[in-house]
């Protein structure tokens, strides 16, 4: 027993420094995780933990056990299948549909998009859900006139809110759920927690509609930050080729719809300078047309018809035998370049320049921040140091671009274009995973595995786009967390907080024990992760049940909703921490908006709770 308490003790010190460490992020989160790992190993082995016959409790493969959870492994093909969707751009046509109704009824906009935030949150990481929806926010924000800082937040809280609805909604669910099993309690199934949960999200949507914005300052957006850049207009000239789709195509209220939000300059027929409006007029082929775009624009023109890339083919031949690869959509990158001050490329025009048969990628349009650029072919045009062109091509032929010494590649804009061709595959296997996890026809495991499987197979990802949307902090700070759970559920670490919880406690009524709980849950959320706080805290939930003779499931799901409270700090949760820049919030502005959020769901829980699991 005294050998027991011991290594208890020394694992709670382990969990101390832990949580300082992640908390902090002065050490690399994945170091940290791996020492903690390391840590674990060394103090069993060295100093192992035995029972009265000898026998060995905590084993290498009990502290390593994290890395292949199931849990985790849902997580990370979850993880897959929602980059499948972002890549397509499966989400594309709903989004746009928002963008009609902001132009009509704006303010009831920002209720839609920050609703259907929350719906899509509750069946897909949320993670690229606010990152496709940021955006529009930020247009939201100026149709109303008012400051992005006062809807960036409410859409993050949106997307957390979300999660809480559904098993899949939040990797904290399932990490519960799966702790739950590894301590001899019923999985979690995959709406056990959707009532419950959609009571304390309305409760949050409503409270992130309606106050939020009131307390949020109105911070102006720098004038010179990168978010101004993403709108300038880049000169794009277009020979219509014999084949392309655009051929035939008539322009309705001055725009031909495979080219919307672009500005026409003027088209070039024959000898024939044809001059806007062009009302009823039809695209033919040899028609050169000249227009402005901001790069949004051009990528959503060259993912919704993919065959109008090759008009922008050279005629000379691509490098490295890539040959008309460019005329297929996947796998392109656009990339902003500028033109070096001491470049061979300046003053010599684009097509002397070979720049399709040098690099692989094809030179789009061409920005130039003194003037106007004027001439009848945009091949003729003669560079000038500081122009900024657009280019197209394949990841590895841009990347290859950091070397060249004639233009500086703005690694920030590298994009890869979406795949809307494929959006129905992605849609497809999506719905399948959700309807197979949420009928029971498949166990979530394998639903999501296979359809992470999928959306490779089916071409919506390549492996290497497959393997950038693990999140390697993610899979580390997981299986920490699970180490030292493990550790502290063997050692006896859980029974004793939960001892002296009941203790501090004693006399209390269950539903009074419950809403404590979870205020302890929430506020440590917001300081350690979301994922770790849910590992650890779930074998001590299930011994304070255990030890007031109440259902433990009822404590497990307190450690769920609690655990997923992060919203008054912005290290709290991934998707603070993605709308921080875009608001200009500071770290007070968490604070002052989430801890009364944190506060109000935890009052609707501590009265709705009882009720509703039976304690009163």
């Amino acid at each position: 027993m005294v050998e027991s308490q011991l290594h208890m003790w020394i694992v709670f010190g382990f969990i101390a420094v832990a949580m300082i460490s992640f908390a902090s992020e002065r050490i690399e989160l994945e170091i940290s995780a791996t020492a903690v790992i390391a840590g674990l190993l060394l103090l069993f082995y060295i100093y192992p933990l035995q029972d009265e016959t000898g026998k060995i409790l905590v084993k290498s493969r009990d502290i390593l056990a994290g890395l292949a959870d199931p849990a985790l492994i849902t997580v990370l093909a979850l993880l897959v299948v929602g980059q499948g969707m972002v890549r397509t751009g499966a989400l594309e046509k709903p989004i746009r549909l928002l963008v009609t109704l902001r132009r009509h009824h704006p303010v009831m906009a920002i209720a839609v998009v920050l609703a259907t935030v929350l719906i899509i949150s509750a069946f897909m990481n949320n993670t690229p859900v606010v990152v496709i929806f940021i955006p529009l926010m930020t247009a939201l924000a100026e149709r109303l006139h008012r400051s992005t800082s006062t809807l960036m937040i409410p859409l993050s809280y949106a997307s957390i809110l979300g999660g809480m609805t559904t098993l899949i909604g939040s990797s904290t669910n399932l990490l519960v759920s799966a702790a739950a099993v590894q301590a001899g309690q019923p999985a979690i199934t995959f709406f056990d927690i959707t009532i419950p949960g959609a009571v304390l999200a309305v409760s949050g949507l409503i409270y992130a509609l309606v106050i939020i914005p009131r307390l949020l300052p109105n911070r102006e957006a720098s004038s010179d930050g990168l978010e101004n850049l993403s709108g300038k207009q880049f000169i794009v000239q277009m020979e219509i080729s014999a084949d392309s789709p655009l051929v035939g195509e008539t322009a309705v209220a001055g725009q031909f719809p495979s080219l919307r939000n672009i500005t026409i300059r003027f088209i070039q027929r024959n000898d024939k300078l044809l001059l806007p409006p062009f009302d009823d007029m039809a695209l033919r082929p040899d028609d050169l047309v000249v227009f402005a775009g901001t790069r949004k624009s051009l990528a959503e023109a060259f993912s919704d018809n993919p065959q109008i890339l090759q008009d922008f083919l050279d005629t000379e031949e691509p490098a490295e035998g890539d040959a008309h690869e460019i005329h297929s959509v996947r796998d392109q990158t656009l990339a902003e370049v500028v033109i070096a001050p001491a470049s061979r490329m300046i003053g010599r025009a684009l097509h002397q320049i070979n720049f399709h048969y040098r690099t692989g990628c094809v030179i789009v349009g061409i920005q130039r921040r003194s003037r106007m650029i004027r001439t009848s072919r945009m091949r003729d045009i003669r560079l000038e140091a500081g122009d900024v062109l657009l280019l197209l091509g394949k990841q590895k032929n841009v990347m290859q671009l950091r070397s060249n010494p004639d233009v500086l590649l703005l690694e920030w804009s590298a994009r890869e274009l979406p795949a809307l061709a494929l959006s129905w595959r992605a849609r497809v296997i999506f719905g399948a995973v959700v309807i197979s996890a949420a009928t029971g026809l498949l166990p979530i495991l394998v639903a999501a595995v296979a359809g992470a499987t999928a959306m490779i197979a089916s071409g919506c990802l390549n492996v290497f786009q497959a393997s950038r949307s693990i999140d390697r902090k993610v899979l580390m700070l997981i299986w920490a967390a699970l180490g030292l759970g493990a550790a502290m559920q063997a050692t006896g670490g859980a029974s004793y907080i939960a001892d002296q919880l009941l203790g501090t406690m004693q006399g209390a009524s269950p539903a009074f024990i419950l809403s404590a709980f979870f205020l302890l849950v929430a506020v440590i959320t917001n300081v350690l992760s979301n994922n770790a706080t849910a590992v650890l805290f779930t074998p001590i939930a299930i011994s304070v049940a255990e030890g007031l003779g109440v259902s433990p499931m009822v404590f497990i799901f307190a450690v769920l909703f609690a655990a997923n409270c992060s919203f008054a700090t912005p290290m709290g949760y991934q998707t603070n921490l993605l709308v921080m820049g875009p608001g200009h919030y500071k770290f007070m502005d968490f604070f002052k908006a989430g801890a009364p959020l944190v506060v109000l769901l935890w009052i609707i829980f501590s009265l709705f709770a009882p009720f509703y699991y039976g304690l009163l």
